[in-house]
């Protein structure tokens, strides 16, 4: 039986890739279809959480950060998710819009990286998506003043309780400091994984006459 791998020798960590190919005829005319074809393979494959994605951005300062969230939608305008926006993220990308998006299907050894600008989606958008999350979420989105120090996991307990004691017996309306930001990208790459490390990254950059691709060397 083989031994596992030791976690501390990561340059010996190695996994051989080359189940498929990616070549320029198997494209989608656009990147959001191509995008749809994709996550359908991974809803498909039965991926756990196919719609976890990294979000990257850039403080006012030129810091970076980056932290998972879940894209809720996606659509010829670009992909959506949702947040505090007094959050870091949030204060960041009102800030700085410049945003990147990650989606590491590594069970499909593949992967797609959005680039592009975010701005918020309509406040009817984030009350239609808000009133679909369940209660305890909605009360959470009340109850945490994301990314703020707090005292301790008691307090933090504490501020839900009042929340749920303060909309018992009616429904929780949408926080004034909660809602959607819209990725309206500028270049999707899609990466998928061959043998020798010699992946397959092609590439949609948006111009003034429409979508171009590309293939970028692995």
């Amino acid at each position: 039986m083989a031994s596992a791998p030791d976690p501390d020798q990561l340059a010996a960590l190695r996994r051989e890739y080359g189940d498929a190919g990616l070549d320029d005829p198997d494209l989608a005319p656009d990147p959001v279809a191509m995008f749809r074809r994709w996550m359908h393979d991974t809803v498909v494959a039965g991926l756990h959480e196919p719609n976890a994605m990294v979000v990257a951005t850039v403080s006012p300062e030129g810091r970076p950060s980056a932290r998972m969230v879940l894209l809720k939608g996606v659509d010829d305008r670009g992909f959506v998710f949702y947040t505090n926006y007094e959050s870091r993220k949030g204060r960041d990308l009102d800030a700085r819009p410049a945003v990147s998006l990650l989606f590491p299907w590594h069970d499909l050894q593949r992967q797609v990286r959005v680039e592009g600008s975010a701005s918020r989606v309509s406040e009817e958008e984030s009350r239609a998506y808000f009133a679909t999350r369940p209660r305890a979420s909605q009360l959470g989105a009340w109850a945490s003043p994301q990314s703020d120090q707090v005292p301790s996991r008691a307090e933090l307990q504490a501020s839900y309780d009042e929340v749920e004691r303060r909309f018992a017996d009616q429904d929780v309306p949408l926080p004034p400091h909660w809602g959607g930001f819209r990725v309206h990208p500028d270049l999707v790459e899609f990466w998928q994984g061959r043998r020798g490390r010699m992946h397959d990254r092609l590439v949609y950059r948006r111009t003034a006459d429409g979508w171009t691709t590309a293939r970028l060397a692995p």
